[in-house]
């Protein structure tokens, strides 16, 4: 049976396709292939065009129209386009049709975000998570991944088991998964194993949005070297580093980020990795402030981590990037709504700040402004956690000095 993997782009030239419908109007459909264009870029693909069409759903059989199907045809035969990408998920039957109509590769948002994420992966544990996701992703497109491929035909020399080659590969592919899932459970077995060696330390999680910041942040606090980059998913996998402020020491965790459309196949494999989260004293939400949609953000990471963990954790907002912070002041005469590209940065930090008081805080991680303040506000969060855990005990100091920093 042939590997299932998904071949890396490699400065292929790409369209980007997205839907008008109900649900998401042009505006936040442009939003979405903004992001699509980051993940194509971030794959190593050059997104040279994008493709929009109005309509009340996905079409069942192609994603967009006829007409807007040849329209794509068209430009991609006139500028040599190799790749296709499509802004939300297809079913197995539309990416049959649509490759049998371009001619080309076709991605959907999960399998891009699947390709990063095989890309990305460094240790064993992420790499095992990815391929059980990509397995998952594989399984219902079996007939369309094996199109080369013809059932067994009956008649005389011809009567086996009975069993098509699509059949021999889900077998196959469910065994993989299943084994997959076991080795996923040893690992786990050894993590638990390993979280319960690193003492009883206050343990803090960064958590947001992909490419907010988390892990320049996680550099910053902890005076490590994790990789950071202007990139989706730049970390996967989850670091731990010892960080000690005025003498107090605490584990800081930097996990991976969350994003609009997040694949089930991904949610539901990498929920163990977020095991950090969920055993956090402390949760650190980092926010891109510059970026248009950071409300929007904010609500997937809050929604997400509602689903991984139902208990409630004390945390902190942290409204990273406001040196890239920019809005267009209104006119006085401009009767419009105000939005969020016409308000302030001092505005803003009213309206937040009123919400949450102390549990809110504006920093630039690149620029450092305001990382003293970030350190005094996690010192006296994590101080208070300690002493309601010990209560009568001083801060066991000889306990955390023992512990490697790179957990």
């Amino acid at each position: 049976m042939k590997e299932f993997v998904i071949t890396h782009l490699v400065s292929e030239k790409a369209v980007l396709i997205g839907l008008i419908t109900d649900r998401q109007n042009e505006e936040k459909v442009n939003e979405y292939l903004d992001e699509l264009a980051f993940l194509a870029d971030t794959a190593g693909a050059e997104p040279v065009k994008r493709f929009v069409q109005r309509l009340d759903y996905p079409h069942p059989v192609t994603f967009v129209g006829s007409g807007k199907l040849i329209e794509i045809k068209n430009y991609v035969i006139e500028n040599e386009i190799g790749l296709a990408i499509f802004d939300d998920e297809l079913s197995p039957k539309q990416i049959r049709n649509i490759e049998k109509e371009l001619q080309i590769k076709i991605l959907d948002r999960t399998a891009l975000i699947l390709d990063i994420f095989a890309k990305r992966a460094q240790t064993a544990y992420a790499k095992t998570q990815v391929e059980l996701a990509q397995y998952q992703y594989m399984l219902p497109r079996l007939t369309g991944l094996w199109t080369h491929l013809e059932r067994q035909r009956g008649g005389i020399g011809m009567r086996g088991p009975g069993e098509t080659q699509i059949e021999t590969d889900r077998r196959i592919i469910l065994s993989k998964i299943a084994k997959l899932k076991d080795d996923l459970k040893e690992i786990d077995r050894q993590m638990v194993t390993q979280r319960k060696n690193r003492g009883k330390m206050v343990r803090v999680a960064l958590v947001g949005y992909t490419n907010v910041g988390k892990s320049t942040l996680m550099n910053l606090l902890s005076k490590s070297d994790v990789f950071a980059e202007n990139k989706l998913f730049a970390t996967l996998d989850t670091t731990v580093r010892k960080v000690v402020i005025h003498n107090l020491p605490f584990l800081l965790s930097d996990t991976v980020g969350f994003i609009r459309k997040l694949p089930t196949q991904l949610v539901e494999s990498f929920k163990s990795t977020l095991d950090e989260v969920r055993e956090a004293d402390l949760l650190v939400h980092v926010v891109d402030i510059a970026h248009l949609s950071f409300e929007e953000q904010l609500g997937v990471v809050e929604s997400t981590l509602n689903e991984l963990d139902k208990e409630e954790k004390p945390s902190i907002l942290v409204f990273n990037k406001i040196d890239a912070f920019t809005y267009t002041p209104k006119e006085e005469d401009d009767l419009t709504p105000l939005v969020k590209a016409n308000i302030s940065l001092p505005e803003l930090k009213k309206t937040w700040m009123s919400k949450l008081g102390d549990n809110c805080i504006f920093i630039s991680a690149k620029n450092k402004d305001n990382i003293d303040e970030l350190k005094t506000m996690l010192y006296e969060r994590v101080k208070e956690i300690h002493t309601m855990r010990y209560p009568y005990n001083d801060f066991l100091f000889q306990e955390y000095e023992s512990l490697d920093d790179d957990i």
